[in-house]
C-alpha cells in the first residue's frame, strides 16, 4: 500500500530558495537553530525531538490522532515533532505499551540528531522527488513547545490542552507501523506463492 505524499513542485522560472534563505527563515521566524547543509538541517533534542516512521503509518496516525504538532515528510518517511526528551523515553514507553522487542520501523531522534529542514510553508519547493515538505507546518510567532505531544515532566510538556499526549501518539504509531509491516509481509508471501504456480 503506497502512501500519498505531496509532490514537490518546481518553482516558476527554475529559481530555488537558497540554503542560507531557508536557514534564515527558521532562525528568524521560528527561533529554531539550524545546522549547515546542504541540505539545511534542524538539530533535534533542543526544542523538539522527532518520531520517524513509514509514510503509510504516519499518514494513518494523522487521521487517527488529533493534535497540532508539526509534521514533515521526506521520501517515504513521515517525521512527527514531539517534545524534547522523547527519544530517551521511547524505548521504555514502547515496553510499557507492550511493543518492546517488536521490530516496528519506528525511531526517535533526540539530542545530536538532525532533521532535513523542509522548505518553509508558502515557499516554492525544490521540485526534487522525496524533498522534505511540511504536511502540518509550524506557525511563526507561536512557540513550538506548546503544540508538542509529550509526557508530563518531559521538557515540561504534556501535550496541548484538550489534545492527546505522547502515550496515545506512540500507541497509535506503533500499531500503524506494525500493520504496515504485516501488510508488506502478506504481499511478499502472496507474490512468492504466485511465482511458484
Amino acid at each position: 500500500m503506497a502512501a500519498t505524499l505531496p509532490v514537490p513542485h518546481a518553482p516558476p522560472g527554475g529559481r530555488r530558495p537558497t540554503g542560507a534563505a531557508v536557514a534564515r527563515w527558521y532562525e528568524d521566524e521560528l527561533g529554531w537553530a539550524t545546522a549547515d547543509g546542504p541540505p539545511v538541517g534542524l538539530p533535534t533534542g533542543l526544542r523538539f525531538d522527532v518520531l520517524d516512521l513509514p509514510a503509510t503509518a504516519g499518514l494513518a496516525v494523522l487521521r487517527r490522532v488529533r493534535g497540532d504538532w508539526p509534521v514533515a515528510a521526506s521520501g517515504r518517511r513521515v517525521r512527527v515533532l514531539v517534545a524534547a526528551g522523547t527519544a530517551e523515553e521511547l524505548p521504555g514507553l514502547l515496553d510499557w505499551l507492550e511493543w518492546g522487542g517488536v521490530d516496528l520501523d519506528l525511531a526517535a531522534w533526540g539530542r545530536g540528531g538532525r532533521m532535513t529542514a523542509p522548505t518553509p510553508p508558502g515557499w516554492d519547493a525544490p521540485g526534487t522527488p522525496g524533498a522534505a515538505v511540511w504536511l502540518r507546518p509550524p506557525r511563526p510567532g507561536r512557540a513550538v513547545e506548546a503544540t508538542l505531544a509529550g509526557l508530563p515532566g518531559v521538557a515540561g510538556c504534556a501535550g496541548p490542552p484538550g489534545g492527546y499526549g505522547l502515550v496515545r501518539l506512540v500507541a497509535v504509531a506503533a500499531a500503524e507501523c506494525h500493520r504496515v509491516r504485516l501488510l508488506a509481509a502478506g504481499t511478499r508471501a502472496r507474490g512468492r506463492g504466485a511465482a511458484r504456480r
